[in-house]
């Protein structure tokens, strides 16, 4: 079974970016890198064998295949705690020893019927998946990574598996106080005496009667909190129940109370339409008590803007807001208190909250220190303006009484009035026709004045040739010329009569078309300017819009250059532990080689010092001092001398090797310094150049608009 390590994303602190508060969390896998296809099993030469034989067996029909014996499993002799295992169960409570359970009730097993052929397969299937994306709203109960347990442990966190999210977690004071509870019991189970030691049978049932009347009191406990609880919550639900039933009755009673209060308005508005009608009549019959009919008068009533052409009334069957609400604009932002809510956050700051800039005071001089020619313009009519106001609002003062007596001066004469003097004829000549055509003027307009007079009192000459003609002709031709006036004045009162009959209905006709046309112009008015105003609405948000994904997006590329880094960061750590690691095994087979060949020479020297013991117990029996001594000189020779040099030679190879993992620490260590000072500022120029992008786009995105 092969190991890897899996970042496993962590549902609180999934988008930190602290050290404390790591956004996921390293576990080892059961995934495999090798393709499954690949056997990775190491085979032995008996099993390599084997599967030659086998596949010989498969190619070469003649080839018969030797059958394999297998060893005797002994499942009942020496082999038997191979087979059997001893359950594991987080909450196993521990009874006492005179609980007996009860049998299991096992049903007898049916058999399936011969017709059914295959067995039935299910329509549906519920299949658990986890992305890897972010799924925000989406995700609903966190991911449980996969876990492997060691054969000799037991996890406490196994103890645990029945809290779910929402059902114990996030933990709170009763799941902790209900783990410490386990811990205690669980250390009580520890310091209970063995079932097989029987001296101790009435101790561990004392201990186990204390616990038990411990968890009754316990649990006598917690019933009386979970009543107090349930007295609590009913007395809140009784409360709310009040409340509602009284708040029920107001609403009975305002309803009632706008009923009646609507009847009341309804009754005086009837009321008051009856008072205003009756005052309208007494008015109407007190302008034209004689009864009189009046034509109508069509210019008085296009002047007037008042009149019924304009505004015509509802109560003499005119309505000109027939099927206006077709027109009307309904907006939930403008019809609503939350759309309008909605409005105002949409609206930038400098809407909502204006800021007021002081005016800044105006130049009046140039760079040269002169004034200006507009300000000696408004310097100079500024001070006329204020002379004559002055003038205006003077106010005379009254002439004082006189105590002495003061001269009086006389006014200076007129001066004589100029004449000029002719000096020839043709001067003269024209002098007299002026004064000629001056009279000619003066006649021409006294003429024209008595024809103007005898106009204007034509009918007043006519009325007395009339009255003192004497004539009998005369008279036959006056009264001829009264019946014919007479009928042409019939004929155009009754032409007038008609004519004013097809200007009223023009006259209506074009009311009513202006009026609707003026109506319809003017909701189309209002319904653009909404219109216009929403289109605002939205461009204003589709920028908003626009701003947080390209913020989002600057979000999401740091992020996914982060995590790029960090898991380049853990693969070169992973990659330096598993050198560390093969090191380390190469260290280990390098010390069993040479612990190895030290207990060989160390069996080998000690069976040729038994030889030489031997032989060195024989030769004592028969040398002589001088061979002593010769033995002796041979022995330092051989033995001490070569040792010296071993060790010389392990020294020297040790200082050696020194050299040369020093200068390997250091390439590794210069190398992976280099690399991590390359990756940060890597990690600040693409900073800078997303900043700018983002500022470049902002600045496009607010010239399209």
């Amino acid at each position: 079974m092969i190991f890897c390590t899996r970042k496993v994303p962590r549902f609180r602190t999934m988008f930190s970016n602290l050290v404390h508060y790591p956004r996921y969390s390293l576990y080892w896998s059961k995934a495999d890198p090798v393709p499954p296809f690949i056997r990775q099993e190491w085979k032995r030469h008996e099993e390599k064998h084997r599967e030659a034989l086998w596949h010989l067996a498969i190619t070469d029909t003649s080839f018969q295949m030797a059958k394999e014996v297998y060893a005797d499993p002994e499942v009942t002799g020496k082999n038997r705690y191979k087979y059997f295992e001893r359950p594991f169960l987080p909450f196993h409570q521990q009874m006492p020893l005179n609980v007996v359970f009860a049998v299991t009730k096992t049903e007898p097993y049916t058999f399936p019927t011969t017709s059914a052929k295959y067995p039935s397969i299910p329509s549906k299937c519920t299949v658990g998946t986890q992305t890897d994306y972010r799924d925000a709203e989406v995700q609903t109960d966190p991911y449980s990574p996969e876990y492997v347990v060691c054969q000799e442990s037991i996890p406490e966190l196994l103890t645990l598996a029945t809290l779910t999210w929402g059902r114990g977690l996030p933990a709170g004071q009763a799941e902790v106080e209900m783990i410490e509870r386990a811990r205690e019991k669980r250390a009580w189970e520890a310091t209970l005496p063995c079932l097989s030691d029987t001296s101790q049978f009435e101790k561990r049932r004392r201990m186990m009667n204390a616990m038990e009347r411990k968890e009754w009191a316990f649990r006598e406990q917690e019933i009386e909190k979970l009543q107090e609880i349930r007295l609590e919550v009913l007395k809140e639900l009784l409360k709310k129940r009040d409340e509602n039933q009284n708040e029920v009755n107001m609403k009975h009673l305002n309803a009632q109370w706008s009923k009646l209060q609507e009847a009341k308005e309804a009754k005086l508005a009837q009321i008051q339409h009856r008072h205003v009608s009756a005052i309208r009549k007494l008015v109407g019959k007190g302008k034209n008590i004689e009864g009189k009919l009046e034509r109508r008068n069509i210019i008085k009533d296009y002047s007037d803007y008042a009149s019924q052409v304009y505004g015509p009334l509802s109560r003499l069957g005119r309505f000109p807001d027939n099927n206006s609400e077709d027109f009307v604009v309904k907006n939930h932002y403008l019809n609503t208190y939350e759309g309008l809510v909605e409005l105002e956050s949409c609206l930038p700051d400098f809407v909502t909250q204006p800021r007021i800039r002081p005016p800044k005071p105006k130049v009046t001089t140039t760079k040269a220190g002169f004034l200006k020619r507009a300000a000696r313009m408004e310097h100079e009519l500024a001070e006329v303006h204020k002379a004559i106001l002055d003038k205006k609002n003077k106010v005379l003062e009254p002439k004082k009484l006189l105590r002495f007596l003061h001269r009086k001066s006389l006014p200076q004469p007129r001066l004589p009035t100029p004449t000029l003097e002719m000096s020839s004829n043709e001067e003269e000549d024209m002098e007299m026709a002026v004064i000629y055509l001056q009279k000619l003027l003066r006649g021409r307009v006294v003429q024209n004045t008595m024809f103007e007079g005898k106009e204007k009192r034509l009918e007043l000459i006519q009325e007395l040739r009339t009255s003192h003609a004497l004539q009998e002709d005369d008279r036959l031709l006056k009264k001829a010329e009264k019946q014919v006036t007479l009928a042409l004045q019939r004929q155009r009162n009754l032409h007038e009569h008609k004519v004013s009959l097809v200007e009223n209905h023009l006259a209506g006709l074009e009311g009513r078309v202006l009026a609707d046309m003026f109506d319809f112009l003017s909701k189309e008015l209002v319904r653009l300017q909404e219109e216009r105003r929403i289109h605002a609405f939205a461009m204003l948000a589709e920028r908003q819009r626009r701003m947080r994904e390209a913020e989002e997006s600057g979000r999401r590329q740091v992020e996914q250059r982060r995590l790029r880094e960090e898991d380049q960061i853990f693969k070169e750590v992973v990659k330096v532990h598993q050198s560390t690691v093969s090191s380390y095994l190469e260290d280990i087979i390098l010390n069993t080689e040479e612990n190895t060949a030290e207990e060989q020479a160390r069996a080998e020297i000690e069976k040729m010092a038994e030889e030489i013991n031997d032989i060195a117990y024989e030769m004592e029996s028969r040398r002589t001092q001088l061979q002593s001594e010769e033995i002796v000189a041979e022995l330092v020779y051989s033995f001490l001398i070569p040792e010296v040099q071993k060790d010389f030679v392990k020294e020297k190879v040790r200082n050696a090797q020194q050299k040369h993992i020093l200068a390997a620490h250091q390439v590794i260590h210069r190398h992976t310094e280099a690399m991590l000072k390359k990756k940060f500022v890597e990690q600040q120029q693409d900073e800078v150049s997303d900043t700018d992008q983002l500022l470049e786009e902002e600045t496009q995105n607010e010239k399209n608009n």
